[in-house]
């Protein structure tokens, strides 16, 4: 006679709460973290990203840096500032939306010492992606007729120009805004820690590895056109926290004797001449930080103090030049506190 085994109800209830309670502890069991780090290059400049999550999100990072490229890169001919500028589209999209809100914004504050429709002024210097000779004061002033945020609409979607000449150029924000983008992305990722830096746009959250907030140099103005050198004026802490700098000493050529910096003056039309060699400028988000560090440089060194030694919203330093040559640094309170330890 075959013999049966026979399970009470009350058995068989245990034991599936049993294997549903194991099953729960090892899909349920959060994940460890550890600290990932990514680099490469992008828009001829390096980035470095320290981040702490479960896994690796290298291709997640590359797909925010392609997105970026895709919208706000000036050299790349096929993205949406390209088009915009050579007429093929007027509808934006959300980055170009968020860039033009944040331009905007420090355009007014700046009485218009930052200001993207600069593309033709830049160009006509040689630092955009025409290089010619230097203009004259005839070109200059033809050029400013078309030159001017104040001369851009949008509606809804839909960028409208006053004149089919106008064009934009977002390089001073687009590393800024590409570091928000990746930090935004590791937070949607469960990312509560981490520093993404862009050619020295530098964007953080949380802690470093040893739980303290990151530590980010900033570099002394040394001169050279050919190489990147970095020799640090001083350190400070962030967390939660942006900062950019932008500066003449690196981006610059010599015509005829002259040192002509690449910082075009979008009200003047001409290349800046000014004491200050770099603009740091630390904010709650890059894309401002960056805003504001090119804002500054625009707009020189006694014009920078005397408008930010009152705000405390931006914490400032910059670096500017004596007659002799000496650096001479300067800060307001916000950034003092920012140094770190």
């Amino acid at each position: 006679m075959e013999k049966k085994t026979i399970f009470s109800k009350q058995y068989i209830a245990v034991l599936l709460c049993t294997i549903a309670a194991v099953v729960a502890f090892f899909v349920m069991k959060p994940a460890k973290k550890s600290f990932f780090k990514a680099a490469g290059e992008v828009w001829t400049t390096e980035y470095h990203i320290t981040y702490e999550a479960t896994a690796d999100l290298s291709d997640s990072i590359a797909a925010v840096l392609e997105m970026v490229d895709r919208s706000a890169n000036v050299f790349n001919k096929q993205s949406l500032i390209s088009r915009l500028n050579s007429g093929s589209t007027n509808r934006a999209d959300s980055l170009f939306m968020r860039m033009m809100a944040c331009a905007t914004e420090v355009n007014k504050a700046s009485a218009g010492a930052y200001d993207p429709t600069v593309m033709p002024l830049v160009n006509a210097w040689g630092f955009g992606y025409k290089n010619g000779q230097l203009p004259t004061k005839e070109q200059i002033d033809s050029i400013l007729a078309f030159v001017g945020l104040q001369k851009v609409h949008l509606e809804d979607e839909l960028v409208k120009k006053d004149d089919h000449r106008i064009q934009f150029d977002f390089s001073s924000i687009a590393k800024g805004l590409a570091c928000d983008e990746v930090a935004r992305m590791l937070a949607r990722n469960g990312v509560d820690n981490c520093m993404v830096e862009i050619g020295g746009e530098v964007a953080t959250r949380g802690v470093n590895e040893q739980g303290t907030p990151w530590n980010i140099s900033i570099d002394m103005p040394i001169e050279n056109a050919q190489a990147t050198i970095h020799e640090s004026a001083l350190v400070i802490a962030l967390s939660g926290k942006a900062v950019a700098t932008s500066g003449n000493y690196r981006k610059y050529k010599n015509v005829a004797g002259k040192k002509v910096s690449h910082i075009v003056n979008p009200i003047t039309g001409y290349s800046e001449e000014s004491t200050l060699l770099s603009a740091t400028v630390v904010a709650p988000d890059c894309m401002s930080a960056d805003a504001w560090a090119t804002a500054c440089m625009a707009m020189g060194t006694e014009r920078t103090h005397k408008m930010m030694e009152s705000r405390t919203d931006l914490a400032v330093m910059t670096i500017s030049t004596d007659a002799s040559g000496n650096f001479i640094a300067w800060s307001n309170k916000p950034f003092t506190t920012l140094l770190a330890k």
